[in-house]
């Protein structure tokens, strides 16, 4: 089965994404009948299209090399990606550009013209789930298509996944989770003795942190992977209103050493229990789970009735597990 794909972004994610395609070309056709033909790409220079198809390491190279999406062949100077999806014969949309988390920006109207085409959207933006996830569930179910954002919520960590397809009939009392890698970063930096304002500065150069930190230092990427878990998981229905965010920019390099002396750590965590919903760092023990998920690890803890307590963790410093978790997404509606 041949799948015609649209990119939209062809930041790290998406071009990781190309990579694991071209990478997996022969597992994907053997176990899964199935080959992604790349026929639109769009980047923040514009459209481009080749019905016959776009190399996908040819893609990578080029973009490696600094060019965009109007060095290729097929770009169209006066065609949007709304246009461009309503032009060709498309049957799944990688959504992989910046995060607007106020409005969804442009990716949120690109979503919804995808499902009301009847093209399947995968997302590793979480702007458009954050903003409108109950309505994009809304149109995939009127249009014939379907609509997954795993790679929303600790990248390769399949959360979403456990929540909803394993954990059948259960009564889930209560989520928690250590999401946030940057948070992890500054906590560790600070115990070594570094102030606040040095570890954030640390973190951004090294890529740990967003250019916009708020989102990191103030909670709100933690709350983003909670509300989206809290709605696809427990159905709850909330939106970020009905969440308690407190940061961590209040947290001292003392008090981290004064809990590491007495065994503990202090984490961001974000905790869905009994409808109440929270994103605050917490004084856990070191040796517990998510007392251990430190650096570049994020995990979760699920409660249950019938499934008993599970543990997940996640080590995730590269993009690479995010943009399988996108492949994976795609194999799961087309299989």
């Amino acid at each position: 089965m041949i799948i015609k794909v649209a990119m939209n972004g062809l930041g790290s994610v998406n071009t990781n994404l190309l990579s694991i395609i071209k990478l997996k070309k022969y597992e994907l056709r053997r176990d899964y009948d199935i080959e992604f033909k790349i026929v639109c790409i769009s980047d923040s220079s514009g459209v481009a299209i080749n019905e016959n198809g776009f190399d996908a390491v040819e893609i990578c190279l080029r973009k490696e090399d600094g060019e965009k999406a109007q060095n290729f062949i097929g770009y169209k100077p006066d065609m949007s990606m709304e246009e461009a999806l309503a032009a060709i014969e498309c049957d799944l949309l990688f959504e992989g550009s910046p995060v607007d988390h106020k409005t969804g920006g442009a990716a949120l109207q690109i979503t919804r013209n995808a499902l009301m085409g009847g093209i399947s959207v995968v997302l590793a933006n979480k702007g458009p789930v954050v903003c409108a996830q109950r309505e994009l569930h809304k149109l995939a179910a009127e249009n014939n298509a379907q609509i997954k954002y795993s790679a929303t919520v600790c990248g390769g960590l399949p959360v979403l996944n456990i929540g909803e397809r394993d954990m059948i009939a259960a009564d889930i009392h209560k989520i928690r989770g250590v999401f946030n890698g940057t948070s992890n970063f500054i906590f560790a930096a600070m115990i070594r003795g570094q102030k606040f304002a040095d570890a954030l500065k640390v973190a951004q150069e090294v890529g740990a942190a967003e250019a916009d930190p708020s989102l990191d230092i103030d909670g709100w990427d933690t709350a983003f992977k909670l509300l989206i878990i809290a709605n696809s998981v427990l159905k709850a229905d909330i939106s970020l209103d009905n969440i308690e965010i407190e940061g961590i920019s209040a947290i001292t390099p003392e008090m981290l050493r004064t809990e590491y002396e007495a065994g503990n750590t202090i984490k961001l965590v974000a905790t869905a229990e009994n409808g109440v919903y929270t994103v605050k760092p917490t004084v856990l023990a070191r040796e517990g789970f998510l007392g251990s998920c430190d650096g570049w690890e994020m995990g979760v803890e699920i409660h249950s009735d019938i499934y008993g307590i599970s543990y997940h963790k996640l080590y995730e410093k590269e993009p690479i597990p995010t943009a399988a978790s996108m492949m994976r997404d795609a194999v799961n509606i087309f299989s």
